[in-house]
């Protein structure tokens, strides 16, 4: 009998993570590519980039003051959005009188302007002063992405530039170097702060990213040059006849944002389904992690890469309104303007030789496990209220707070978890930077479109049939696969002679079946043996 080619284990273990095992599946379609980090085979992070995104974290724009709002200490600034962005006067930074000579210097010049080290500074602006002492309506400003655009918001800005790379981050107009606090080595930070500073350009400041620990002189100072050449090479195409708003200086593509602050740890391996993608990702980790490279491989199987590594099930069964965790136990998460709210309950969860509260307690400890995953799959941000069983020991209720730090602790975006109020009530503040993830698992039945009436499904292998002999007959292929949901698979393989094995005796074929958990019931794809989808529209 034929069937879908199993997901083989991995053997290599991830040192950097208490031995996890790691894997990030990318799937590149024509209008997004999908990105799934998988710990241990289950999935732990969802990210999804539109390809003609705009407006990305990171992004540095040269945008126009709209109107200024003395009430807020703020501005909206046109930087090319339907709405105008935010940009609140603590946002300026010290600097910005700074970033403004800079900018007016190389307009003056026509870009020819001096490189930033030999540059003169402006005096910090006051840091409790008023908006309308620094911006003027119709300026030009330079500013950067620090939100996405959200529900009916523009784009939050600053006018604090940082350019990040893998280990450093790079402030213009700045002299401040600071390292990491996850580096808990104080003789590494030491070093760090100390080679950092003897390497860098007068007038800029640094941050110490965690990667960099343990790194060499050569790598750090190839990374800061390179990132100062990027910021003062933007102001050579600085012309009188560009007008503002218009993007000054892009942040990498997303996907490669998100590969740059992931790899970190060692990936078992990185799958791509698209060649050239698969290339860029190899181009890009062998410029910052050489050693790496081998783990990009190129997937080229009939099933959609999503649905041979698994994720696709895992998807639907982690993005719903409900979702279930061990023994029983449930989440129920919903969604509003101001807040997000999860609700932990217990089912129909007994323990027989336990009391209530170590019941409550076990029943809240792993869901604290559960919720953080959801809040990194959903990237949820803003305020989250999570309603735990109620619990009667203070004890148990410091026990659950400190399980649920540690459980965040791999979340890369910043977060703050308070202690659980008398009613069994937890408050998390997640920063919010993108939109919300939100996936509708529900599906419009697609066999009756909503009508309540569909064609017998009795004859549904007719067709199927129908389908195989015309391909034998006129495009004389004997080596065909065949890709169904997994009940029709299931349905096409069973019995001692299963119907695919009699299709096989019948037309002299070889037929293999392949289940897709995506497809809906009654959708089927042939293929080739090259993995080419046979089209039957063609004569």
């Amino acid at each position: 009998m034929y069937g879908a080619g199993c997901l083989g284990k991995h053997s290599k273990s991830d040192q950097y993570l208490n031995v996890v095992n790691k894997d990030l599946i990318i799937e590149v379609g024509e209008s997004e590519v999908s990105l799934a980090l998988l710990e241990e085979k289950q999935l732990i992070e969802l990210n999804k980039e539109k390809r003609n995104i705009r407006f990305s974290v990171g992004d540095i724009y040269l945008g126009k003051v709209k109107k200024i709002m003395p009430g807020l200490n703020a501005a909206f600034i046109n930087v090319g959005y339907e709405r105008d962005a935010f940009l609140h006067y603590l946002d300026l930074g010290a600097q910005f009188r700074t970033h403004q000579k800079y900018y007016l210097t190389a307009l003056q010049k026509q870009g020819r302007v001096p490189p930033v080290h030999k540059f003169k500074p402006e005096p910090d602006i006051d840091k409790d002063g008023k908006i309308t002492d620094v911006l003027t309506q119709g300026q030009t400003v330079i500013v950067q992405v620090t939100k996405e655009p959200i529900s009916t918001k523009g784009p939050r800005l600053s006018a604090e530039i940082s350019l990040a790379g893998r280990n450093l981050v790079l402030m213009p107009y700045s002299d401040k170097v600071s390292v990491s606090s996850k580096i808990e080595s104080s003789e590494e930070k030491s070093r760090l702060k100390t080679l950092v500073q003897s390497i860098k350009p007068r007038n800029y400041g640094v941050i110490v990213r965690t990667v960099a620990d343990g790194q060499k002189v050569a790598v750090l100072d190839a990374e800061l040059r390179e990132l100062v050449r990027k910021w003062e090479s933007a102001f050579l195409t600085v012309k009188k006849e560009i007008k503002s708003p218009k993007l000054f200086i892009g942040e990498m593509d997303r996907t490669s944002t998100i590969l740059r602050d992931m790899l970190n740890v060692t990936f078992n391996s990185i799958h791509v389904n698209d060649a050239s993608f698969a290339e860029d990702v190899r181009l890009y980790i062998r410029e910052i992690a050489p050693e790496k490279e081998k783990i990009v491989k190129v997937y080229k199987g009939s099933i959609p890469i999503f649905d041979h590594f698994g994720i696709n099930k895992q998807i639907k069964a982690l993005f719903g309104k409900t979702v279930s965790f061990k023994h029983g136990a449930y989440l129920i998460i919903e969604h509003t303007e101001a807040l997000h709210v999860i609700d932990v309950n217990s089912g129909n969860r007994s323990r027989s030789g336990n009391d209530q509260e170590s019941n409550a307690l076990e029943v809240n400890m792993e869901a604290a496990v559960e919720i953080a995953r959801q809040l990194r799959l959903r990237d949820m941000g803003g305020i989250i209220v999570v309603d735990f069983i109620d619990m009667q020991s203070n004890e148990n209720k410091q026990l659950l707070h400190e399980k649920m730090k540690e459980v965040m602790g791999n979340d890369r975006t910043k977060h703050n978890i308070l202690p659980l109020t008398k009613f069994g009530l937890m408050q998390i503040t997640r920063q919010r930077v993108r939109p919300e993830m939100n996936i509708v698992t529900d599906e419009k039945c697609p066999v009756c479109q909503g009508t309540g009436e569909t064609k017998p499904t009795i004859l549904f292998t007719d067709e199927l049939e129908r389908t195989l002999a015309y391909i034998v007959d006129k495009i004389k292929t004997r080596k065909i696969i065949l890709n169904v949901h997994p009940f029709v698979a299931a349905y096409l393989k069973k019995g001692i002679i299963p119907v695919c094995r009699k299709w096989n005796f019948k037309y002299k074929i070889s037929l293999k079946i392949q289940s897709v958990t995506s497809y809906h019931m009654l959708e089927y794809h042939f293929f080739d043996h090259y993995d080419n989808e046979i089209d039957l529209a063609s004569d």
